[in-house]
């Protein structure tokens, strides 16, 4: 588990020193001619406070016109590490007026569930903030010989219409393949099947495209690892892709990637060849930066340099030729987090904002910044010891410089789990 490292840096100060202006009187006699002295009253009363406040608005204007440039949180000093829990109850729900106002220059994947009502608000609410929204809603399943895509009494058409009227994201919803893969990857008829069940449904439901979620789940039957059985698992996403694009009106798809494990790239991982091979048949990939650690392993949710050597072993360097795919990644930013327990019993899991709002207003605890992962956390007790790592501003404002950085988007699990004043630094 990880322990507090150290002191928490001193709050930056806004203040700036002042001096008085010198005086530019020179040493005159007594019995000068009155007419000197008038003139270097004036220069003392008139004209130098004069030339004073029009430096001082001068400079003024121009910070005040850098500080309206930033976040809105930025603005109020909220991006910092020696945050306290009063802060951030105080501060939350408070969000700048201009919701339109982007600061992130590259694509944002909104995540919402069903199952989270909340989520659908905030996508309409911050609509222009986003460029893809992904309802969770289908699977695709097997069914005997045959396949069904379940999920369409999760669609709401009222929803998606409010969208379209607020902004322009691209409407993706999620589909999880969980059919058998022996049977769809290895039979032709089969997977044309599949593929014209998702192209039916984005016609009839007026979608922009999908994103598709099947790795995890090959790895999970075997597949990936049988080097035959992983080219007919990529020549199956390249096909989907290429009808995608060749559709009646060109649909999207975005496929969802899961990190290593390891500092090396394991047979069953999805690594710079796959990328290279799926080349412009997908048009961008959901990477699940997040879920490092667990309640058998508890700590940090998403250490900041595992998400850099994460980018680094699925493009090279940023140096390297694959930097050129980097604009297809949705580097994966939490906004949940996890409370787990420490001592006293073992488990703890993932918690919402709301539940993270609870715990601080309960306990009232001491925010700690753990430099390592770059995140924040903080320790609790009731009948067990706990510790809690939940998204705060600093921590998004990191990762985002890293997507920034390679030139890649951003992907978000989920908009309804966090607090509505993250939305200020997209």
């Amino acid at each position: 588990m990880t322990k507090k490292r150290g002191r928490r840096a001193p709050p930056e100060s806004d203040r700036r020193s002042s001096s008085s202006e010198p005086s530019n009187r020179d040493e005159t006699p007594i019995r000068s001619h009155k007419r000197p002295s008038i003139l270097i009253t004036l220069l003392i009363f008139i004209v130098f406070p004069a030339i004073s406040l029009y430096l001082y608005r001068i400079q003024y204007a121009s910070n005040t016109d850098l500080d309206a440039s930033l976040p809105y949180v930025y603005q109020r000093g909220l991006v910092k590490t020696d945050v306290n829990y009063q802060e951030i109850l105080a501060e939350n729900a408070k969000v700048s007026e201009n919701a339109s106002n982007r600061h992130f220059p590259y694509p944002v994947l909104a995540y919402v569930t069903p199952w989270n009502s909340r989520g659908y608000e905030l996508a309409k609410e911050f609509n222009s903030k986003v460029t893809h929204i992904s309802p969770v809603w289908y699977d695709l399943k097997s069914q005997g010989d045959d396949f069904v895509l379940e999920g369409r009494h999760n669609v709401d058409k009222g929803w998606i219409s409010d969208l379209r009227l607020k902004g322009h994201a691209l409407i993706l919803p999620r589909i999880v393949l969980e059919a058998v893969p022996m049977d769809l990857l290895k039979k032709k008829k089969q997977r044309a099947q599949v593929i014209d069940l998702i192209l039916a449904e984005c016609k009839e439901m007026d979608f922009d495209g999908i994103v598709l979620e099947s790795w995890s789940r090959w790895a999970a039957y075997g597949v990936l690892h049988d080097p035959h059985m992983r080219n007919l698992a990529l020549r199956f996403i390249r096909t989907l892709g290429q009808a995608m694009h060749t559709s009646d009106r060109s649909l999207q798809l975005v496929y969802v990637i899961g990190p290593p494990r390891s500092d090396r790239l394991q047979e069953y991982d999805f690594g710079p060849e796959d990328l290279q091979s799926l080349g412009d048949a997908v048009d961008g990939y959901s990477l699940m930066t997040y879920d490092f650690s667990s309640p058998q392993n508890p700590g940090p949710n998403a250490p900041l340099k595992w998400v850099h050597a994460t980018m680094q072993l699925l493009l090279g360097t940023h140096t390297s030729g694959s930097r050129s795919l980097s604009h297809k990644i949705f580097l994966g930013i939490n906004f949940y987090g996890n409370d787990f327990v420490l001592q006293g019993g073992l488990g703890g899991g993932a918690i919402l904002g709301r539940d993270y709002l609870s715990l601080l207003e309960k306990h009232k605890p001491e925010l700690q910044w753990e430099k390592k992962s770059e995140e924040h956390f903080f320790f609790y007790s009731d009948e067990n010891r706990h510790a809690v790592f939940y998204p705060s501003l600093l921590s998004i404002a990191r990762r985002l410089d890293e997507a920034r950085s390679w030139g890649a988007g951003i992907s978000i699990w989920e908009i309804g789990q966090g607090l509505d004043y993250f939305f200020d630094l997209l």
